[in-house]
């Protein structure tokens, strides 16, 4: 199982990013999954939830750990059992983890027109600098994969996409903007970093780290 792309935003984080071309047979025979683990994938009735779910275990392994490593707390965060920061992502065809030393979080979703029927749901302060050109549905979803990116990281549930997450202004040739976390515990700025993968886009966040 090749590796699509690996991505290193900081000298402490690093991304994974596989295509899913495997059959479901292929994956599962290769690989060790805990009881619980076996029994979530067991349940799910989509075909691309299994190869999603199955793909993440993979990636795990590529990033020298295993699904014993992996487990998740009461709100349903990943964690790695030697302290490093997980998120976890899948979409269709891609699946992409993100490993770091600090906080973060990735998202990876397929460029699909129903996004600007949504919009109003995650769209607030960003609607100043959107505009609708050719890279109108990009636009919208580098500023929900990045929101979800955000909201993976906080680590209590319950923020709004469109009022509690704010995402700075950008263009999709700049890869990059900042994004806010603001409600009354947790008020952060992170980077976020963004890139074309064939028709998808896959977002991360990062605490921001001075030397890095």
């Amino acid at each position: 199982m090749p590796l699509y792309k690996t991505i290193k935003p900081t000298s402490c984080t690093c991304i994974y990013v596989w295509k899913i071309d495997d059959s479901f047979d292929e994956l599962t025979s290769k690989i060790a999954m805990t009881d619980r683990s076996q029994q979530r994938l067991f349940s799910m009735k989509s075909e691309i939830h299994k190869r999603g779910f199955i793909g993440v275990r993979h990636l795990l392994q590529e990033a020298g750990y295993t699904d014993f490593d992996l487990y998740y707390n009461e709100n349903g965060k990943p964690h790695l059992t030697n302290g490093k920061h997980i998120s976890i992502t899948h979409s269709f065809t891609f699946a992409a983890i993100a490993i770091s030393d600090h906080e973060v979080g990735i998202d990876i979703e397929k460029n699909r027109e129903k996004i600007k029927i949504i919009q109003h749901k995650f769209v607030n302060f960003e609607s100043g600098f959107i505009h609708k050109d050719d890279d109108y549905i990009q636009q919208l979803t580098v500023i929900w994969g990045a929101k979800e990116s955000l909201y993976k990281i906080y680590p209590h549930g319950g923020l709004t996409f469109k009022n509690d997450i704010d995402i700075d202004s950008f263009q999709i040739a700049d890869k990059k903007t900042t994004g806010y976390i603001k409600v009354k515990d947790w008020n952060k700025k992170y980077d976020i970093g963004f890139e074309q993968l064939e028709n998808f886009t896959l977002v991360y966040a990062l605490e921001p780290v001075n030397n890095d």
